[in-house]
């Protein structure tokens, strides 16, 4: 069994189309579905603002690498294309945080590392985060602290461009 956390996020294209069909697709698995969010680009590269959200998702047959096969899945369906690091995108799936079971996944494998390295620096991701799991933690750096606590350091600029909009994805599963 493994639960996880997904940063999902668009500036190409439908960006609400997109981020609703990773809804859509782990529709079976959500647990929760944060607000969406929009975002100034992260990453230095000048290009439209984003919309983000989180998702929580939980499935007994899945594991770390499975989360990510599958948002990967989603990002080719939706024409994703890597040509620049930080660049635009039609999808973005991260794996953010991950456990099987009680324990919490960590790999520090280049194409899965978990806890995603930089999610503590992302206004973008602890915000959203935050909202659908006020008590998470995060572990990084090697220190396991409150996502508020992260998010409290973070630049009052950087908290203050992640704008809650009123669109929505889907609700919580019953």
């Amino acid at each position: 069994m493994s639960r996880a956390v997904l940063s999902i996020g668009s500036n190409l294209g439908d960006r609400v189309a997109h981020l609703r069909g990773v809804a859509d697709a782990f529709a079976p698995h959500l647990v929760v579905v944060s607000s969406v969010y929009s975002t100034p680009p992260w990453g230095g590269v000048p290009q439209q603002d984003y919309l983000n959200a989180v998702l929580v998702v939980d499935d007994p047959a899945a594991e770390a690498w499975d989360w990510l096969r599958r948002g990967q899945e989603l990002e080719q369906a939706a024409g994703r294309v890597r040509e620049m690091r930080w660049g635009a995108r039609t999808l973005d799936v991260d794996v953010i945080w991950c456990a099987e079971g009680a324990r919490v996944v960590r790999s520090v494998d280049p194409t899965l590392t978990l806890p995603h390295p930089q999610a503590h620096n992302r206004a973008f991701v602890l915000v959203p985060w935050l909202e659908v799991e006020p008590e998470a933690v995060l572990e990084t750096q090697g220190r396991a602290r409150p996502v508020r606590d992260w998010l409290a350091e973070l630049d009052a600029a950087e908290i203050d461009g992640v704008r809650r909009t009123e669109l929505t994805l889907r609700a919580a599963r019953s």
